[in-house]
């Protein structure tokens, strides 16, 4: 069907590969353990956005520029880097909230959730990238319809995905329940998470193409 082949092989490692850690996985973790699943739910919709952005590009040819053009490539992973330092160093200098006893924290919109997951995605050109290299294994060299084969394989894709991010956003809040974390212990948490996003976009900025 429009070219396509090994399917269960594609969903196989799609879900082996969403399965990795990075700096979407900690996001979606770090909502949903602080404001519930409903935030995590948000982050992992976010992504799930930024990624139907970056299959679109790839079926259309525009990923191929980022593989092509040193400059756009370079252009768009500082905006990625300077993106996640600035998430983690926002989380680096939180204060630790001081609130009156069973005072419920203060919690992000979940429209500003939706937007940092979108964003964390959409800035990381190493996702466009691995679109570009990874799915057209599963396509025939002679379909008549690639742009539509790819596009049906970033959708499924991008479902497994969002099954995966929104079991994991339930297994956090779920366990940010159980757990009753004290604000000492979630102003270290964030600020642990804040190191990590720091990371990820330092490594994001010095990684090689």
């Amino acid at each position: 069907m429009l070219g396509i082949h090994d399917l269960f092989l594609f969903i196989a490692s799609g879900l082996l590969l969403n399965i990795i850690p990075g700096p979407d996985a900690i996001l979606i973790m770090s909502r949903s353990a602080a404001q519930g699943w409903r935030a995590g739910s948000a982050a992992a919709l976010g992504i799930g956005s930024g990624t139907c952005v970056h299959v679109i590009a790839a079926a259309l040819g525009l990923s191929a520029v980022l593989a092509t053009s040193a400059l756009a490539f370079t252009v768009v992973k500082w905006i990625g880097a300077v993106y996640l330092v600035y998430m983690g160093m926002t989380l680096l200098l939180s204060r630790k909230k001081t609130t009156a006893p069973r005072a419920a924290p203060s919690a992000l919109p979940l429209r500003k959730i939706y937007l940092q997951g979108f964003l964390t995605n959409i800035f990381n050109p190493k996702v466009a990238l691995f679109f570009l290299a990874f799915v057209p294994q599963f396509i025939e060299p002679h379909a008549s319809h690639k742009a539509l084969a790819f596009i049906v394989l970033g959708a499924v894709f991008n479902i497994n995905g969002m099954l995966w991010c929104h079991f994991l956003a339930l297994c956090s809040a779920q366990a940010g329940r159980r757990w009753n974390v004290p604000a000492t212990a979630t102003h270290w948490l964030n600020r642990g998470i804040g190191a990590l996003f720091l990371c990820f976009g330092i490594r994001l900025a010095l990684g090689e193409r």
